[in-house]
């Protein structure tokens, strides 16, 4: 069965910037600004954790492996601590990730 979708039906939705103008204020607002650091940083530990669990490392291995606690790599993961450069650069070359930055 396949289904086709109303072209009508579909101008009709809201784009994403509109909804998170609605829950979160227009772009340079601070409300804005801190929700999308907030998605960025939960972006970024998803890579991270997806990268540790290919790797076939568990979280209390990468935490021994770049010199911190589990508890602390499970905080990362939740988004619910924010990390630095250096730590993410760590936690990068532990799980075989390569990054560049570009502009």
């Amino acid at each position: 069965m396949r289904t086709t979708l109303d072209p009508t039906k579909l101008q009709k939705l809201p784009t994403i910037e509109t909804l998170l103008t609605k829950e979160h204020g227009p772009k340079g607002t601070v409300s804005r600004e801190e929700f999308d650091a907030k998605s960025r940083a939960w972006y970024y530990a998803e890579v991270l954790k997806n990268a540790r669990k290919a790797a076939g490392l568990t979280q209390k291995q990468l935490a021994e492996k770049i010199g911190k606690k589990r508890e602390y790599i499970a905080m990362l993961e939740k988004g619910e601590t924010d990390m630095q450069l250096s730590t993410f650069i760590m936690i990068s070359d532990a799980v075989g990730l390569k990054f560049a930055l570009t502009y």
